[in-house]
This record gives structure tokens, sequence and C-alpha cells, in this order.
């Protein structure tokens, strides 16, 4: 059979710059009277103090849960059931977030809720508190879930001495006090940081009227952004081990891959897929198909927005076959770098790539949403409309090339978690191993 090329043009968002320096992206929807609105922040982790590591999440989660000025938590939580809205809020590594749903009949209460949350957060101390002991009791559990182990463990090796490199400990959260989040907010929000993306039932010159008025007295930052310095650009290569009495190895390898701005991001794209990243990855029909080892086992490029990124290969399997797919998954990764893949490797990836694209454009929520974060990150103009072409031109020469270029099969740091005494071979046989002792009193792992 044959079929027609696929044509596909990307909605386009309004793009809106308020008085106050707040970028708005606004994409009307009214087919249902359902209003969502997402916030992008520049901050993050990145710049919580070492010794307070935790804070940027906590500030995040007590934002919403500590209620606001006007808004007790308590009746914050009432007013938005009674009327099925939602209000969220949460911090990560690079981004702070606060998000709204709401039906259109009551978005100017929720709205007014909403800005409350962003400008006025009361951190109650009870909320503090119970935010804190909430994630001290997640520390306590962390070991529980091998595949956590063994990605954290992992990361920090990758990002050691940097902030992408580290994780809270009971200790740094117990630093943290009440002023801590109400300085970080302080520091951090302010409007011409702050991207709004808004879909929905709305009509734009309404909201943005609204927004106005809203946010009027919210003043713009008057101090840059601290520095926060790139990672190491060589990890050498290592052997990680945590031992833990359970049946199945937890296996990761990685080293440090890409930043967005590269521009052999398309050719690494296909590469990745044909590698790791479809069904009919190499990694997945050798290692579960062929051999029966795994259930899942895959790899990616996790392409850095504002650091080097990384790339992970990963699996789970019985304690008897560690090392065999630990070999697997290394001659697997090898394999791509000396000789060109196939032809229906190659238009299978592309297919693939090309295709799922237009599925990230499906609701307008989703596509306002994709291009604030384009902005928020700092992606070159043109990113989305010719991804699928570059993808398209991407040569089975391409692939090699990046290959050779961008995998490091034998500089990869090694990170399993499992019960060594079954294992089919030593893990010494992959290197010098070094044991990661883990702490039963939930600070992670004790210094190795």
């Amino acid at each position: 059979m044959t079929f027609p090329p696929l044509t596909f043009e990307i909605p386009k968002s309004q793009r809106i710059q308020l008085s106050n320096g707040l970028t708005l992206f606004v994409m009307e929807d009214h087919e249902l009277p359902i209003v969502s609105l997402t916030a992008y922040v520049n901050t993050g982790s990145i710049y919580e103090p070492a010794e307070k590591c935790g804070l940027a999440g906590l500030t995040g989660a007590v934002m919403r849960s500590g209620g606001t000025t006007d808004y007790p938590p308590e009746k914050l939580d009432a007013d938005l059931e009674f009327m099925a809205s939602a209000i969220e809020a949460s911090i990560g590594s690079d981004v702070g977030n606060v998000s709204l749903t709401t039906l259109t009949k009551n978005l100017d209460k929720t709205l007014q809720m909403f800005s409350q949350v962003m400008l006025h957060p009361a951190f109650r101390e009870d909320r503090v508190t119970l935010a804190k002991n909430r994630t001290i009791e997640g520390l306590r559990r962390q070991n529980d879930n091998p595949k956590a182990v063994a990605d954290r463990e992992l990361i920090k090796t990758l990002y050691a001495g940097h902030p992408l490199g580290r994780y809270p400990t009971i200790e740094t959260v117990r630093n943290i006090q009440r002023e801590d989040l109400v300085a970080f907010h302080q520091r951090y929000f302010h409007p011409d940081r702050t991207i709004l993306a808004v879909a929905g039932d709305v009509k734009t010159d309404d909201l943005v009227k609204k927004l106005e008025a809203l946010f009027a007295g919210w003043k713009k930052s008057d101090e840059p952004l601290p520095t926060v310095a790139a990672p190491a650009a060589e990890v050498p290569p290592q052997v990680l081990f945590a031992r833990k009495e359970i049946n199945q190895s937890a296996i990761r390898l990685g080293h440090l891959g890409i930043i967005k701005d590269n521009p052999d991001i398309y050719a690494i794209r296909v590469m990745d897929y044909i590698l790791g990243g479809g069904f009919t990855s190499r990694l997945t029909t050798e290692i579960r198909s062929n051999q029966g080892l795994a259930y899942s086992v895959y790899s990616r490029f996790d392409v850095g927005r504002r650091f080097i990124g990384t790339f992970i290969a990963e699996t789970e399997t019985k304690s008897e076959s560690t090392a065999k797919a630990i070999t697997l998954m290394r001659d697997i990764i090898a394999g791509m770098t000396r000789a060109p893949v196939s032809d229906q490797e190659l238009e299978l990836a592309k297919d693939s790539i090309v295709n799922a694209f237009i599925f990230g454009f499906v609701k307008p929520d989703a596509v306002v949403n994709q291009q604030a974060r384009l902005e928020y990150y700092g992606y070159p103009p043109g990113f989305l409309e010719n991804y699928r072409s570059n993808i398209a031109k991407v040569t089975k020469e391409d692939v090699l090339r990046v290959a050779r270029k961008y995998l490091h099969p034998d500089a990869m740091v090694l990170s399993v978690v499992g019960r060594d005494t079954a294992f089919d071979k030593p893990l010494s046989t992959f290197g010098r191993v070094t044991e990661i002792k883990l702490d039963t009193a939930g600070n992670g792992a004790l210094p190795k």
C-alpha cells in the first residue's frame, strides 16, 4: 500500500508580554468549558545551598499546602474542592511550576487564588513541619527501591560536585527552617522570570486584563540569578555496587551526554532510537526477545537543557544473569560504533520519531506548554517547525558518526544493586568495584 506524504502544521499560540515583564502564551479552545494554566518560574534546586539540599522542593510543596495570606490552607483546599478546581505547585532542578485547572465559570475565583499562591504564600509553620516530616520519612525509605538506588548512585557520580548530583539527606532537611522557604520564594519568584501557558475556554483580551490586574503589584527581579558552574567535563569509568538481599539486580550504565544546542541532536535522536529507544531496538531485541534476560531494557540520551545531559542504559535481570546482561549491554552499545545501521533500522527509526512527533500537539494545553518550555529553555526559533525535516535528513553515515563521537562504551559508570553472592560472575570482571554502603538511617549512602 502507498500513502501520500504526511503533512502537518504545528498550531500556534499567541505570545503576549504583560506590563510587569511576565510572558504569556495563550491558545483559545472553546470546545469544552475548561481552562488550564501553568507557570514556568526560573528557579530550581540548582540554586539551593548544599547544606540545605531539599529547600527548593519543600518551597514548591508548601507554597500550595501552606495556604496564603488571604486563604488559610483549610479554606484554600475546601474552596478549590467545592469548585472542582485544582492548584498545584512544585520546584524541580531547574524550573518551578505552579498550575491550575478549572471550569470556565470558576476561572475568576481560581485565578485569584492562583495569584495568591504565586505572590503571597503563607508558609504556615505547621505545614512546613508536616512537609519536612514527610520528606524525612521518604528519605528513611529511599533505599527500599533498588531501581531508585541504582539511579541515584549513578547520577551522583556523573554529576559529582555539582548541584545536579546532590540529593537531600535527613540532616539537610532538618537544617531548613520556615524563613528559608520565605527567602527562597522572595528571591526567585518574579514576573520577568515567569512564563504563563494558558489553554482552554478563555478570551485572550479578557484574560490579559485579569492578569494585569492580579499581578499589578508584582515587582521585577532586582538581582541576577546565581552563577552555577558547569559539571565536570569527564567522569572516569567506575563500578559501583550496593548490596541488597534481592533476587533481581538493578543495572545502570552511563556517561555524560550532550546539551540542547548540539547540532548533532537529530542524528543522536535517530541513533538513540535504534539502540534502545523503541520496542524494536537492538537492546530490547537481543536482551529481552532473543536472550530472555529482562522484561524491560532501554537506553536514552537525556539532552541537557542548561547543563550537559546524560546517556543511560538500564535494565533489571535475575541475579544469576547479572554479568551476562551487563556484557551484552556493553557489547550492543559498542556495536553501534563499529558499523552502519541497516536501511530498515534507519527508516523505522525516522518514521517512528516523525510520526510520534504529531501526537505532542493533539491538545491545546500540550501545544501551549510546549511553546512555553521552548522559550523558557532558550531553544532557537524554528526548532519545532524544522524538527521533522531535520530528522528525515539523517543518514546511516550520520548515525555511525555520532555513535562513534558520543557513545563511550569503555568509559561508562556501572551502577548495580543486588545480591552479589548469586551473580554469575563477580562485578570485578568489569573493573575495580566501589561498594556503596546503604545507610539505614535515611541518608542514602554512607561516604565511600
